[in-house]
Parts: C-alpha cells; sequence; structure tokens
C-alpha cells in the first residue's frame, strides 16, 4: 500500500506545482522540493524493515557485513546517480546527463568488485565442501 501512498503524494505534488505555476511561479521549486522530501521520508520509513531483514540474513547465512554494505553502497550510487541525472535533464542538459549515467556506471562497477570476489570465495568453499 505504500506504492498508492507514494502515487498520490507525487500527484498532489505535481498538481499543486501546477496551480503554483500560474499564480506564483517561485514558489513551484519548493513545493516540489517538499513533495519530494515527503515520498523519500516514506521510502526510507519501509526501508529500515529491509535492513533489519538483510542484518538478520547475514548473521543467519555467516555472510560477511562489509559485502552487505558494499550492495548497500552501489544500490545507493545508483539511486543518487538516476536522480541527479533526471534534475540534469529536466533543465534540458540531456548530453550532461547520459555522461553522469555512464560514469555512475564505471563506479558501481568498480565498487561491486569485492562483492565479485567474495561470491567467488563463496562458490569455491561450496564446491570444496562438495
Amino acid at each position: 500500500m505504500i506504492i498508492f501512498q507514494l502515487c498520490c503524494i507525487a500527484v498532489i505534488t505535481a498538481v499543486c506545482a501546477f496551480i503554483l505555476k500560474s499564480h506564483m511561479s517561485a514558489l513551484v521549486p519548493l513545493c516540489l522540493t517538499a513533495g519530494g522530501i515527503i515520498m523519500f521520508l516514506f521510502a526510507f520509513d519501509y526501508l529500515s524493515e529491509s535492513i533489519e531483514f538483510l542484518r538478520s540474513f547475514s548473521e543467519t547465512t555467516g555472510v560477511d557485513n562489509q559485502v552487505i554494505r558494499l550492495i548497500f553502497k552501489i544500490v545507493g550510487i545508483g539511486f543518487i546517480i538516476e536522480l541527479t541525472a533526471s534534475s540534469v535533464k529536466e533543465l534540458g542538459f540531456e548530453g550532461v546527463a547520459d555522461k553522469l549515467i555512464l560514469c555512475g556506471k564505471i563506479i558501481i562497477f568498480v565498487v561491486a568488485i569485492p562483492v565479485l570476489s567474495s561470491t567467488y570465495k563463496i562458490i569455491l568453499s561450496l564446491i570444496n565442501l562438495a
């Protein structure tokens, strides 16, 4: 049900921004920022449950906490790059946004190498058990 709440907040924010655009255009960025913050707060509240699950999962399976942190870092990088690229595209600079996305992919690849190494070690240990 959180998806419906997020969608309602997004629609209300867009309608408010549309109405403000014709009357008080200086308040449109403030309205959009406030709506974005409210949506992020909803999403972060939902994220805390997932973090607790991953913490218990890593304790149960013995997966190193460093790997879990790296996965969160990779996802965070992706979100930040996507949010920034979307904002830059809205300003009309699609070329800069595309280059930012490419650089973000390169950074994610580099950050993911230790996760790949850890996965390789786990696979080798499973092969040796058999």
